[in-house]
């Protein structure tokens, strides 16, 4: 086992996952399971809350029953029904074939977070890795936290989500960019919402998704930019200024009790194309690459991600793949699997926020459900 001092680690871990996210925690538990010796590296404590949209894909369930992590004691809402507004009220309703489930990454990842621990995963939390090195004489790695301890590893998971320091010292181009949007997050409770619903409300600049999670809760998470957070100074004033020229938008914002006095935001949200492999560490999530809000798979995703890395990290853990062998498969299955949903989601992306373009292709698909369909299920993924 990896043990560690008030100072340093001592021993070689199989695997380092840096971030204890959905993918992160997904792929740990994958491993250890595997027989494999399992360190996740964790910036806060669990629980708490994720800048999230907490809607996922029914394609998942087949891959978290394998790992022993049925969410269904977490009380999952069941979603169906997509629903889609223009910034001016047009609506568009639109079943999902696939379908989906609702719960809080609060209540998720603590759930993964558990059942790991209970597996023999160990924890280093709350802890930031500082520096990433590796070795190849060694063939393994040496992190280095951000309060000087230090971990040998022979594998490395990066799965530390959107935005890092870490990509900074790995020189990854898109951390140089600056990117104009943010993310904002509540929690709700609004008597009367659909439970059953996803719905995805237009506004000037940005686009906002409601949908049920976990009890009587619901989750409303929107994407913006700074600039038309600008003049306004607050979210608040922003939401009534902008957001609720969204007659739909309107009734939730004056008719929802708000379940915490602050939302949560995040800044610099990048949607610029990242690499699943970058200086040895296979990239997991968001930190592999970041889908729209718009298309709303995230979550499946960054699972999805875990057990493709998952199985093949095993095999050269257990000497059956050379490591550029793991790195090139891995990076051939995650751009196969995810680079057209990527690409699908940069596109539609430049549809919306626009009042006059959204109208317009609002107005357009109300006529063509088939195409919303198709739309939906390349955006929401086709089970495992």
């Amino acid at each position: 086992m990896v043990a560690f001092t008030d100072n340093i680690f001592s021993g070689l871990a199989d695997v380092a996952v840096i971030g204890g996210g959905l993918a992160g925690l997904a792929a740990a538990l994958d491993l250890a399971g595997r027989g494999h010796q399992v360190v996740v590296i964790e910036r806060q404590q669990y629980p708490f809350h994720r800048v999230c949209g907490e809607y996922v894909s029914h394609e998942v369930l087949p891959y978290l029953r394998r790992l022993g992590a049925d969410p269904a004691p977490l009380g999952p809402a069941t979603i169906s029904r997509f629903q889609l507004s223009s910034p001016g009220g047009r609506v568009l309703d639109s079943p999902l074939d696939l379908g989906g489930f609702g719960v809080s990454r609060h209540a998720l990842d603590d759930f993964l977070y558990q059942l790991a621990r209970a597996r023999g995963v160990q924890f280093v939390l709350p802890a930031t890795v500082a520096d990433v090195a590796f070795d190849p004489a060694a063939d393994r790695h040496l992190l280095t936290l951000a309060d000087g301890r230090q971990l040998a590893a022979r594998l490395v998971l990066g799965s530390y989500g959107k935005r890092s320091a870490l990509d900074r010292q790995l020189g990854r181009p898109f951390f140089e960019r600056r990117s104009p949007y943010l993310g904002v997050k509540h929690h709700l409770r609004l008597p009367g919402f659909p439970r059953d619903l996803i719905a995805l409300h237009n506004f000037r600049d940005g686009y906002a998704g409601i949908s049920a999670i976990e009890e009587d809760k619901l989750c409303f998470c929107y994407l913006t930019t700074r600039d038309n957070l600008k003049p306004h100074g607050t979210i608040a004033a922003l939401e009534s200024a902008v957001l609720a020229q969204n007659p739909h938008l309107a009734d939730i914002l004056r008719h929802a009790e708000r379940l915490y006095a602050q939302p949560k935001v995040i800044n610099e949200i990048s949607f610029a194309s990242k690499q699943p492999v970058e200086q040895h560490i296979l990239m997991l999530g968001d930190a592999a690459g970041l889908i729209t809000p718009l298309c709303g798979n995230g979550m499946a995703m960054a699972l999805h991600g875990a057990a493709l890395a998952a199985p093949l990290a095993s095999q050269y853990l257990r000497g059956q793949l050379p490591r550029p062998a793991l790195e090139a498969a891995y990076a051939q299955a995650w751009r196969r699997t995810f680079g057209a949903r990527l690409h699908v989601g940069r596109a539609v992306q430049r549809l919306f926020g626009g009042p006059v373009l959204s109208e317009l292709v609002v107005g357009g698909l109300r006529h063509w459900p088939a195409a919303v369909r198709a739309l939906m299920r390349q955006t929401h993924g086709q089970a495992f």
